[in-house]
């Protein structure tokens, strides 16, 4: 039976909590709403789409979590549009805070996640050293693109003269088919704005999920590169830090020998914000994404 307020029984309440991943020292992070499922406490398809639509425009996507068979925790994501195959984020933001949250959890160097869409990953925990988890990003699909500059600069509003034509455009799935978008200058990338209903359509015809834009010139020194990523696709314009995408980004610098592997901080964002950090490594063949997280609301949720 469930545990409701001023005892209506009939209401289900959830461990609920609003975490920001990808936090810099002064930075808002990319915010995340996380579910806690206990035992074998579960919500249908419907549900878990009804709770994240309550949160559009509050976070970027839901993250819940549960009881697995074949791992130490599954996890499930949804924006306020649809079940979204994988989140980096959201990742990031549950697992840094059931880490740093459970003396035992703490204790253990790597943690085994399964995905309800792209099977098991495994969490690295390096809050002692790093004050950060990374986790093994899904394996990436480089599945290449015929768009021109033309077509992709009349998408983002901006001259095709923005875009660098040294590097190339790609297309490439880490978790996320990721369109990867080289721009000239810093300030350049930083001030791009596209119409969202315009790039949704696009997005959705070219069977893309996210658009990431990125310069070689960092506004911070330190950072190794800076990107921006568009995800109309899911309900908002701009996600301001991103697993998946800053992954396929790092599967695109290998590919284009424009990265050796060791770990390298990306600084991401707009104009409009502080930027945020994404950490990338290569290790074991695989690209990791990491970062912290910082916890702003703790509660329950009621349903």
């Amino acid at each position: 039976m469930g545990r409701g307020i001023s005892g209506a029984s009939y209401m289900k309440r959830y461990s609920y909590k609003k975490i920001d991943a990808f936090t810099s020292e002064k930075s808002m992070g990319n915010p995340a709403a996380c579910v806690f499922f206990e035992d074998n406490e579960t919500l249908t398809e419907g549900e878990m789409l009804y709770i994240a639509k309550q949160h559009k425009g509050f976070v970027s996507e839901m993250v819940y979590c549960g009881k697995s068979d074949t791992a130490d925790f599954k996890l499930t994501y949804y924006s306020s549009e649809c079940e979204v195959d994988f989140c980096g984020h959201g990742t990031i933001a549950c697992m840094y805070e059931l880490i740093n949250s459970n003396a035992q959890l703490k204790s253990k160097k790597e943690i085994i996640i399964e995905t309800n869409k792209k099977g098991n990953l495994c969490v690295f925990n390096e809050i002692e050293k790093d004050n950060a988890v990374y986790i093994t990003a899904p394996k990436p699909v480089y599945k290449g693109t015929k768009l021109t500059s033309e077509i992709i600069a009349d998408q983002l509003g901006i001259s095709v003269s923005s875009i660098n034509i040294e590097k190339p455009i790609d297309l490439i799935n880490a978790g996320l088919s990721t369109l990867i978008v080289p721009i000239r200058t810093l300030k350049d990338e930083v001030n791009i704005f596209p119409n969202e209903k315009e790039l949704k359509k696009f997005c959705q015809d070219n069977e893309i999920d996210i658009v990431l834009i990125y310069s070689s010139e960092t506004d911070n020194n330190g950072y190794y590169m800076h990107t921006r990523v568009f995800a109309p696709k899911f309900g908002y314009l701009e996600d301001p830090a991103t697993g998946s995408g800053n992954s396929a980004f790092g599967y695109y610098l290998l590919k284009n020998n424009m990265w050796n592997g060791d770990s390298i901080s990306i600084e991401q964002g707009g104009i409009d914000r502080i930027y945020n950090e994404v950490k990338l490594l290569f290790q074991n063949n695989c690209v990791l994404f990491g970062g912290r997280a910082t916890i702003r609301i703790v509660g329950d949720y009621y349903l």
